[in-house]
């Protein structure tokens, strides 16, 4: 008989494909299992749409007899009607014997809940099963209905000597096709891109996620530029004012960088990734605001004026990097990891 754990990691990576299209809510993933054999599985695909649960027991098939099966979620089934029914009551209808989970949800309002209700309906409960892994997967979700802040990926691609700019006349990219399309999925798992103001002026970037890989329900991400001066000194003709996704661009001017993350937050957005320049990108560091790294290395030295994490005096403290992924892709190295608090 295969594990509760090799389940839940099926479990996760059929979540996977919900990660980057369900903000406000969190990705799930749900699997069943009956004699060791998986029968079904879904995933949570949207905000409003069915929940993970839903989804695996109608995959299952109409008319076909769950009970006595065991499902495998990587989040504790809601237990309270919202735009569709409580999950633990459509376990209880389907008359499972066995639910198994990895995290506790973080909501409020059903935190802890499902455990009862559903032992309540005779029905045995295993939660906290790769219970780290499955609360990774929920980082975005869990920090902004904790903290009314989403959580923010500083990415960046520089050179070996940490430049962000090569010499005048050679062009703007550092990195190969393959980084690049690897950058597109990184903007695939986010709801927002921030930018300074001096990022629109100089590199005019559309900002869209693009590429053969990305699913056609991700809803462009909203286009966050922050800027000092005020919208009327950005150029009324850049990409992200005039193309097809314009409704998708937002201006802040003049507040504070914690400030923009909580309108951020209010829209429902749990993750944010940081395209800025260098000089803002520190300080979102300098503040404490920024949750992960993924940091492309190209095999050049540029000598530019412009540094990946900005010029200054040092920061009051180094950060460590933890949970490190290292991946080449093709001449490029790509450095991932999460800021250890």
């Amino acid at each position: 008989m295969m594990s509760d754990e090799h389940f839940i990691q099926l479990a996760i990576a059929v979540a996977q494909k919900g990660v980057g299209l369900t903000s406000p809510n969190p990705p799930v993933g749900a699997v069943i299992v009956r004699d060791g054999e998986v029968i079904s599985e879904g995933w949570h695909a949207t905000a409003g749409g069915p929940h993970a649960e839903r989804e695996a027991i109608k995959n299952a098939g109409k008319g076909v007899d769950l009970t006595g099966a065991t499902i495998y979620v990587t989040l504790e089934p809601c237990s309270t009607r919202g735009r569709t029914g409580a999950c633990t009551d459509a376990i209880i209808e389907g008359k499972f014997s066995r639910v198994v989970y990895g995290a506790r949800d973080v909501n409020p309002a059903h935190a802890g809940a499902a455990d009862e209700i559903l032992k309540s309906a005779g029905i045995e409960v295993v939660s906290g099963v790769l219970e780290e892994e499955c609360e990774f997967l929920i980082r975005g979700f869990s920090k902004r209905v904790e903290s009314g802040l989403p959580w923010v990926i500083a990415k960046t691609a520089m050179s070996l000597d940490g430049r962000i700019t090569r010499p005048e006349g050679e062009g703007q990219w550092l990195t190969g096709a393959e980084a690049r399309a690897e950058a597109h999925q990184i903007r695939a798992e986010v709801d927002a891109i921030v930018v300074g103001g001096k990022t629109v002026r100089r590199d005019d970037p559309g900002l869209t996620v693009r590429g053969d890989a990305v699913r056609e329900e991700k809803i462009q991400p909203w286009r966050v530029v922050l800027t000092q001066s005020g919208k009327k000194n950005l150029p009324v003709e850049s990409k992200i004012f005039t193309d097809e996704y314009k409704e998708r661009t937002l201006v802040y001017e003049d507040v504070s960088l914690e400030e923009s993350l909580q309108k951020l937050g209010e829209l429902g957005c749990n993750t944010v990734l940081l395209e800025c320049g260098g000089v803002l990108m520190r300080q979102f560091m300098e503040q404490g605001l920024v949750d992960e790294v993924a940091v492309f290395f190209a095999p050049m030295l540029t000598g530019g004026g412009d540094f990946g994490f900005g010029v200054g005096a040092h920061l009051q403290k180094s950060l460590a990097v933890e949970k490190m992924e290292v991946k080449q892709l093709g001449d490029d190295v790509l450095f991932r990891g999460l800021l250890k608090r």
